[in-house]
């Protein structure tokens, strides 16, 4: 049975573009059941729509806190049975850790998702010095940008890079690892062992 997902967006969506597209190509065993964006025109509800996925827009301005809204977004997801959320942007939720504190757990029983994210793309700032860069997908936990690592893919620096040109290369392996770090998720057979995410 397929387990439903939710996707948190802030603007074009390219990182949901690739799951819609593992998913569409059966390389993700899963349901986007809701696509959130705190942004109206972000030009990934489009893709959402498009591919027939219910989306809703929930601004995060104007709400008494950042736990209010992201208590509202929670939600929005339990009522779509959303065992996994993708952010794939931030949808306002800059922090990324009070929504993982509004789950309970990554047990199913609790109705709760569980969170898995990507931090932000890095620059070539320092190429000078750094010959690797990356993409991570890592789970949401207290610390901003810094849970457990599910997968990891490494991009070369070249010493002509710019950012836009570092970036492309390491938004394409963000769209390969991303849909393959949610199905390794999904399927299970996993533990955390402190900050350490272990498959067996």
């Amino acid at each position: 049975m397929q387990r439903n997902i939710g996707v948190l967006i802030s603007g074009r969506g390219s990182n949901l573009q690739a799951i819609i597209d593992a998913v569409g190509d059966g390389r993700l065993d899963a349901r986007i059941a809701l696509v959130i964006s705190n942004r109206p025109a972000a030009y990934g509800l489009e893709r959402a729509r498009a591919a027939g996925v219910e989306t809703l827009v929930r601004d995060h301005k104007g709400w008494p806190s950042r736990e209010a809204y992201e208590a509202v977004l929670v939600d929005d997801l339990r009522a779509r049975n959303v065992e996994l959320v993708c952010l794939a942007g931030s949808c306002g939720c800059s922090a990324r850790p009070s929504l993982a504190r509004s789950r309970t757990g990554f047990s199913t029983s609790t109705r709760a998702p569980a969170v898995i994210s990507r931090p932000a793309r890095a620059t070539p700032g320092s190429r000078a010095r750094v010959r690797f860069s990356g993409a991570t997908v890592h789970i949401v936990d207290t610390n901003l940008d810094a849970g457990p690592i599910v997968l990891q893919a490494v991009v070369p620096v070249f010493t002509d890079d710019t950012e836009d040109t570092l970036s492309a290369r390491i938004l394409a392996e963000e769209h390969r690892i991303y849909p393959d770090a949610v199905q390794r998720i999904l399927d299970g057979g996993w533990r955390l062992e402190g900050r350490r995410l272990v498959f067996t």
